[in-house]
C-alpha cells in the first residue's frame, strides 16, 4: 500500500490557516479542521488500513497548543509527514481579527488578557517549531490567489491537474443551469428533431451526432468555439481558478447540444480533467 502523506497545517491565528485548507481541498487533499487530538489513533487506524486514495493526502489544520502531539504522533507511525506553518506579522493579525471580530483562541482559552497578549504568548509558543517547518509562509502581504501559487509551487502540484472543466448540454426550454460560466447556444444549426429517422434518437447516437458535427455550420462553429475556449482555460487555469462549467445549449437538449458537448469532451479531455454531462436527455 502507498505511503500516506500527511500535512500538518499550523502557525499563527489570523495568518491564514482555513483559506489555506480551502486551497488544499481544490488542490486534491482531504481535509480535515479542528480534528480532536484524542481521536488521532483511530485517525491512523483508519488512514492506514482503508485502500482509500481520499486518504493517500491528507492535510490536518492544528492549533499551536495541539501541534506537538500531532507531530509526534505522525512521525511515529508509517507516514510521510511534512509542516505548513503560516505566519504575519502582528500588526497585520492584528487588522485581520479587529476586521473579523473573532476571537483568538489563546483568548478563548484563558491564556491571555488581550489581543495583543494572546499573538505573543501563541508566538512564544511556536519558537521551537520554526527551524523544524519544511515550509514556512508569510501571509502579511499575500492575496488568495498568490497564496494558491505558492502552495502549488511547494507542493509540486501540476496546475494542469488542478484545473478541470464540465461540459454539460442543456435544453433552453427547461431553463439555463444555474452553475453555467460560459454558454454557448446550438439553435441555429440545422437540427435533427425534424429528421424522422433521428427523432427519437440523441447526440449520444453515432448517426445523430455525425449529422450534427459534419454539416458545415457546425465545423465552423467548433473552430470559432474552440479558438475562444483554449484562451479562455489557459487564462482561467494561470488565474489558479480550479472548476470551470461550460454549457451548450439546444431547444430541447436531445441532439444538437448533447452532440457539440460530447465533441468538446473528447477534443479536451486529454488536455485537462474534464467531466461530461446531459442535463435533459430523455432515458429511453
Amino acid at each position: 500500500m502507498a505511503q500516506q502523506n500527511v500535512l500538518l497545517v499550523t502557525g499563527m491565528s489570523g495568518a491564514g490557516k482555513t483559506t489555506a485548507m480551502g486551497i488544499l481541498e481544490d488542490m486534491g487533499y482531504h481535509c480535515i479542521d479542528q480534528f480532536p487530538v484524542q481521536l488521532l489513533s483511530s485517525l491512523g487506524e483508519i488512514i492506514n488500513s482503508q485502500p482509500d486514495p481520499r486518504y493517500t493526502n491528507i492535510a490536518l489544520a492544528t492549533t499551536a497548543m495541539d501541534y506537538p502531539k500531532f507531530l509526534n504522533y505522525f512521525e511515529n507511525i508509517d507516514a510521510k509527514v511534512r509542516v505548513l506553518f503560516l505566519d504575519a506579522s502582528n500588526d497585520k493579525l492584528l487588522l485581520r481579527y479587529k476586521f473579523t471580530r473573532r476571537h483568538h483562541p489563546m483568548l478563548m482559552f484563558s491564556k491571555a488578557n488581550t489581543l495583543e497578549e494572546a499573538i505573543e504568548v501563541e508566538r512564544d509558543m511556536f519558537e521551537s517549531l520554526n527551524d523544524r517547518s519544511l515550509m514556512r509562509i508569510d501571509t502579511s502581504q499575500l492575496s488568495q490567489t498568490e497564496l494558491k501559487a505558492i502552495l502549488m509551487d511547494k507542493l509540486n502540484m501540476d496546475s494542469h491537474q488542478v484545473f478541470s472543466i464540465s461540459f454539460v448540454s442543456f435544453g433552453y426550454k427547461y431553463g439555463v443551469p444555474l452553475d453555467a460560466d460560459l454558454i454557448f447556444d446550438m439553435r441555429f444549426l440545422p437540427n435533427p428533431f425534424y429528421i424522422e429517422e433521428l427523432k427519437e434518437l440523441s447526440g449520444d447516437d453515432a448517426a445523430v451526432y455525425d449529422y450534427v458535427i459534419q454539416k458545415p455550420e457546425t465545423k465552423q462553429l467548433l473552430s470559432h468555439i474552440t479558438q475562444y475556449l483554449d484562451y479562455c482555460f489557459e487564462s482561467y487555469a494561470k488565474e489558479n481558478k480550479n472548476h470551470l462549467c461550460v454549457c451548450i445549449g439546444c431547444t430541447g437538449g436531445q441532439h444538437r447540444s448533447i452532440s457539440v458537448t460530447n465533441w468538446l469532451y473528447r477534443h479536451y479531455k486529454n488536455q485537462y480533467h474534464c467531466y461530461k454531462s446531459h442535463r435533459d436527455k430523455k432515458v429511453r
